[in-house]
């Protein structure tokens, strides 16, 4: 369900909101997006019948060159396979009327995202961690599976902006997200938005940085609780823990991909999020000797950790997309060189 769409949809309402204006709705971008992607597939199907050799007179047929194919696709897109014959062109390809697209897609209201004023260890409606800020409420309902989060087009999700180096490397810029299902098109505005500017861990993204920025998205669903801390898998798994320490809640999570870029251990990973969460009770084997006690090994009943009560994991899956700046930008001209693009996306 993730798409790059997704994450264009988050740069339209970033860059909206520097040039104090709407962004065009989901629904337009997801459309557009999509023709956009059979535009590129029925150009690369042309190059290719423009790259063929067929025989001269007197050649041979097994004198022709094979077709070049186009291997710079991106596999995670997915684009439905052409029946059209040699005859289609781009050209022909008719974008919606503005008011149809238009209409598409409800206002793109929904309820304000809830953004921590300061990073808190008492509050227990906000998680920290290394990587995201979540926010949830207070009593959290049961989260539906993945499959079932499509039929009623709510999900819980984060956005996720990273400034991307000359080098290509990629430095955490903002990420806040919500285990509360939203329904879509005012989720991704609303948290593309507050990740943007109100990650207390950052100051506020300037206009200036967009041109360096990538957006990563991930809808999150199939919410288990783990019968021990250690019951999830790296790399699937996203997870989640709470405690109580000294009478004060603590809590974090790790999206899928944490550990695995990490390469932390799953020990390693539920200590970091222990002291991402704010928890000092010790160093390096305090953790550990937690953990040995949760999963029903030997542990000692000595301070810090005899302390700590409550430990709950749950793990959580997700489906991830991300695009940058220069992708965002590229699908951005193609539409304003359309019919009706201009009006559309909103510009000048």
């Amino acid at each position: 369900m993730a798409s790059a769409a997704q994450c264009y949809y988050c740069f339209e309402c970033l860059s909206a909101s520097f040039e104090g204006r709407e962004p065009a709705s989901l629904a337009a971008v997801e459309a557009l997006w999509e023709q956009h992607e059979q535009t590129k597939k029925l150009v690369s199907l042309e190059d290719q019948k423009r790259n063929e050799t067929v025989p001269t007179q007197g050649g041979r047929a097994g004198d022709a060159c094979r077709e070049s194919v186009n291997d710079d696709e991106d596999e995670e897109t997915p684009v439905q396979q052409s029946s059209q014959t040699s005859s289609s062109r781009p050209k022909g390809l008719k974008l919606p009327s503005f008011s149809r697209l238009q209409g598409q897609c409800s206002s793109n209201s929904s309820s304000a995202a809830t953004t921590p004023s300061a990073i808190s260890n008492t509050s227990t409606n906000s998680l920290h961690s290394g990587s995201s800020i979540v926010t949830t409420p207070a009593t959290q309902p049961e989260t539906p599976g993945l499959r079932e989060q499509k039929a009623e087009q709510r999900y819980p999700l984060f956005v996720t902006w990273n400034t991307v180096s000359q080098g290509g490397s990629k430095s955490l810029r903002g990420c806040i997200g919500t285990f509360d299902g939203q329904e879509l098109s005012g989720g991704l505005k609303s948290y593309a938005l507050t990740s943007a500017f109100d990650d207390t861990r950052f100051s506020p993204i300037p206009k200036s940085l967009l041109p360096s920025l990538s957006c990563s998205l991930t809808l999150l669903g199939s919410f288990e609780p783990c019968t021990n801390a250690m019951d999830w898998v790296l790399g699937t798994h996203g997870l989640r823990i709470s405690f109580i320490h000294n009478g004060r809640r603590y809590g974090a999570t790790y999206l899928p991909d944490v550990p695995v870029e990490q390469g932390w251990t799953k020990e390693e990973t539920v200590e970091s999020l222990m002291r991402k969460a704010g928890w000092d009770g010790g160093a390096g084997s305090v953790a550990r000797r937690l953990l040995r006690g949760t999963t029903g090994r030997s542990s000692s009943a000595t301070k810090p950790w005899d302390q700590v009560s409550e430990f709950r994991t749950v793990k959580y899956q997700g489906l991830k997309a991300s695009a940058d700046f220069a992708q965002w930008q590229e699908w951005r001209a193609w539409v304003l060189s359309l019919d009706d693009g201009r009006e559309i996306m909103g510009a000048a």
